[in-house]
């Protein structure tokens, strides 16, 4: 199965009314239990990388692994780089062959936003690469560094970001945060449903790990199509480890088999969730 747009994979959910997950990977183990559950469930992936993260996962070099790992895998995967902050670094993901890249410029006003994105495009224009945008601003950040105050996302601002940039698909801030949450999030169906009607390319909801399965499920009956999922990734690998750890028989290929399994395991869940399963 060849590595895909991650536009393909949006649109297949457009029309079958599903979720695809996209999981934010760190090494090859996560990499390969991802993997791993999409083949198993025979399920549609998104593999992604924040910016913010490639101070421990190299771009060079985590980079050709998933790009590697979606040309072999057995089912559509697409290739991410999740909340790009300078277009050098999206500029490094395209030709690594990511078919895929976020520009997060979030923070400015919608103006600055619409002209960094426009450049974007242009940049991933050659490369036939899909475009992300967000729209708001999410609490908290991708690697808990930052704990910046939520904007959601303006309805109005939606519509203004697709028409002056025509996009592939636009995050929304909704009630969701990065991170784990500090309270039961209280996501605004509102501004999904406003933004849904006034722009015809898919949504994405970052900030996956917390969220309900009933709010998660609404949020695809509202029109989300990519799901982001890290932090419970993340601790499931780091867990998976722990268990590992209290045996009595210590080995390094046996841990990084429990970090394959950690991930798997969130993935296959998040998978059954979105309702991707048997849709590649």
């Amino acid at each position: 199965m060849p590595l895909v747009n991650m536009s393909q994979l949006l649109e297949d959910a457009q029309k079958g009314n599903y979720g695809i997950g996209a999981f934010s990977v760190a090494n090859m183990e996560m990499v390969m239990g991802a993997i791993k559950a999409a083949e198993e469930l025979k399920s549609p992936i998104i593999l992604q990388i924040a910016q913010v993260r490639l101070s421990y996962s190299p771009l060079s070099m985590i980079g050709p692994l998933m790009v590697a790992a979606a040309k072999t895998a057995a089912v559509p995967v697409a290739v991410h780089l999740d909340h790009g902050l300078d277009l050098e670094v999206v500029k490094q993901a395209l030709d690594l062959g990511f078919t895929s890249v976020m520009i997060d410029a979030s923070q400015l006003p919608i103006e600055e936003n619409i002209s960094i994105v426009k450049k974007v495009i242009e940049i991933a224009k050659p490369y036939g690469a899909s475009v992300e945008a967000e729209v708001g601003q999410l609490a908290g950040s991708e690697d808990g560094s930052v704990d910046n105050e939520m904007l959601y996302s303006d309805p109005d601002e939606v519509e203004e970001l697709y028409k002056n940039t025509n996009l592939d698909a636009i995050a929304l801030s909704i009630g969701n945060a990065h991170g784990l949450y500090k309270q039961e999030p209280k996501l605004n169906f509102s501004i999904l449903e406003q933004a849904r009607k006034r722009v015809p390319v898919p949504l994405v909801l970052h900030g996956g790990t917390g969220i309900s399965v009933t709010d998660f499920r609404n949020c695809i009956a509202g029109g989300v199509r990519k799901l982001n999922v890290a932090t419970a990734t993340f601790l499931s690998v780091e867990n998976a480890v722990r268990e590992y750890s209290k045996g009595e028989k210590k080995d390094y290929f046996l841990m990084s088999s429990a970090m394959v399994q950690g991930a798997y395991e969130n993935v296959s869940k998040h998978i059954k969730i979105f309702q991707s399963d048997n849709k590649a």
